[in-house]
């Protein structure tokens, strides 16, 4: 059996997207997913299967998840390795960068291509950076995340679909389950 780790977007941000941590554990193990535990209730998920692809892994879950809520919910898988990875990366990148107000994490559905994390990287302003490392784009930002001009939605505009985590939380998972 593999480990990976599945991050649900756009979940528990209203009263119509409701999906609380008993209810994604359910469906995921329904889906026939052993050692499922989740973290916190913005879509957090481990899983254990015998199947090797992401993308095989996101489609099940997709369809389990649309199945028990009646809506969609995109979902992104990185392996442990991969978590670990994102989670090193966000340490170096805060550790560099004294003074960061906040820092989030897109977690990416696809691998970027050098064109688009050029593009992305570009959106950086002298407040503001875009930090694009495999299939995570670290958004670094000031203080307040609802006046900044990156967001997750602008990330998605250039690098596809995406979900966002503090870096906190990333460095969480990758401890609890790295």
């Amino acid at each position: 059996m593999t480990t990976y780790v599945a991050f649900l977007r756009a979940i528990n941000l209203g009263s119509r997207r409701t999906f609380p941590k008993d209810a994604i554990k359910a469906a995921v193990e329904g889906a026939g997913f052993t050692g499922v535990e989740t973290y916190i209730n913005t879509g957090n998920v481990r899983l254990e299967t015998r199947m090797r692809s992401p993308a095989r892994i996101e489609d099940v879950l997709e369809k389990a998840f649309l199945a028990d809520r009646d809506f969609e919910v995109p979902t992104i898988v990185l392996s442990i390795a991969d978590l670990v990875r994102v989670a090193e990366d966000a340490a170096e990148l805060a550790a560099a960068r004294e003074g960061v107000g906040r820092h989030y994490v897109s977690v990416l559905k696809e691998t970027p291509t050098q064109a688009a994390v050029r593009r992305a990287e570009a959106l950086s302003t002298e407040a503001e950076r875009v930090v694009v490392r495999g299939r995570a784009a670290h958004l670094l930002l000031g203080e307040n995340y609802h006046e900044a001009t990156i967001d997750n939605a602008v990330v998605e505009k250039v690098l596809g679909p995406a979900t966002n985590r503090r870096d906190t939380v990333i460095t969480t998972l990758a401890s609890r389950w790295g």
